[in-house]
């Protein structure tokens, strides 16, 4: 067997695994289907995430479950004003004795094993702890207690507080360009599905629920080999680069692109398009949604898969029309897929 059967048979194979995975966390967590698919394509173009969504929405059921199923190490911390970047690194505490104790914190304390690191109200912590974590998610390490500790496995997974705007640290451009997706966990739209969620007493006892993922699905020491694989065997037409191109040119000049949305004075609602970071994360996000379909190239679908969440955070409004963000993008986005011509 060619080198190139074997990778072929080996992404194959790796798929199936990709989907079982998929499969057993939309058992656990229902009615986020278009959610966990994100996630899943995330953790393959081993991307870090925003997560977008209210209190109690199932934001950390959803990252445990993947965290179980891929087998690594779960690492949670909860923002606040008064947290200090040494919070990530180590806890001081005292003993029964009244001698005082140093342990590694949540960011190191699992080390290679981490597989998912989930920042909870980041925007709640002050900006030196996020440059922290920031510095750790770009280089995949930390220096604590004289020696340097790295998770080379891990993704981050970070959400804001939306609702209280006292006390709260928005993270700068250049740090929500770090992320590869934004992605929404809504309130599931199907009664049926709310009913389920509310008064199914399955859906009440979340360590109960991830009981019945008895075993790793995925291992997630894998992920960055199968990425570099897929990443080099799915294959991006010159229409479709051509395509992309002009996608990015609108997201910096949209009116000259032709966009047009209603009651938005579009001359004056972009500061900033997407990043040369962006887009090149973007086509690799799309190439392995064109993977998990079982395609060895990347189609348009593929790119409107992942156009929202990869500029969603992405494109700089200006300040008239930034509190309504989340309203404007996915008008934004969809006025790309209509007006940019799709080959």
């Amino acid at each position: 067997m060619s080198n190139e059967q074997q990778v072929s048979f080996d992404l194959d194979e790796a798929r199936e695994h990709a989907l079982a995975l998929e499969k057993v966390v939309n058992e656990v967590v229902i009615g986020q289907e278009n959610a966990i698919r994100l996630i899943l394509i995330a953790l393959h173009a081993r991307g870090h995430v925003l997560l977008e969504g209210g209190v109690g929405v199932g934001k950390t059921t959803l990252l445990r479950a993947f965290s179980k199923a891929l087998g690594g190490a779960f690492g949670r911390i909860e923002g606040s004003v008064d947290l200090m970047p040494n919070d990530l690194l180590y806890s001081a505490w005292v003993d029964g004795e009244g001698k005082p104790v140093i342990d590694p914190g949540p960011l190191i304390t699992h080390g290679e094993e981490t597989a998912v690191f989930f920042f909870n109200e980041i925007n709640r912590a002050r900006p030196q702890v996020q440059s922290l974590l920031l510095r750790a998610m770009a280089e995949y390490s930390a220096e604590a207690f004289g020696r340097e500790y790295t998770f080379p496995h891990m993704v981050v997974f970070a959400d804001r507080n939306a609702v209280e705007k006292e006390e709260t640290f928005e993270l700068s451009a250049a740090a929500r360009d770090r992320f590869l997706f934004e992605i929404s966990i809504d309130r599931p739209a199907d009664t049926a599905i709310r009913r389920k969620l509310i008064f199914d007493p399955m859906f009440h006892n979340v360590d109960s629920l991830l009981a019945d993922i008895s075993e790793p699905l995925l291992d997630y020491k894998d992920l960055n080999a199968l990425d570099r694989a897929i990443q080099n065997i799915i294959f991006v037409s010159e229409e479709i680069e051509n395509y992309v191109v002009r996608l990015w040119d609108a997201t910096w000049q949209p009116a000259q692109a032709g966009i047009e949305i209603e009651d938005i004075y579009i001359d004056d609602l972009v500061v900033a398009g997407a990043s040369v970071r962006g887009m090149s994360a973007m086509i690799r996000a799309a190439k392995v949604s064109a993977w998990l379909e079982n395609r060895d190239h990347v189609l348009p679908d593929d790119i409107h898969t992942v156009l929202l969440p990869a500029l969603n955070h992405r494109v700089f409004l200006s300040p008239m029309y930034e509190s309504r963000r989340e309203k404007i993008m996915p008008l934004f986005v969809q006025a790309l897929r209509d007006t940019v011509s799709t080959p």
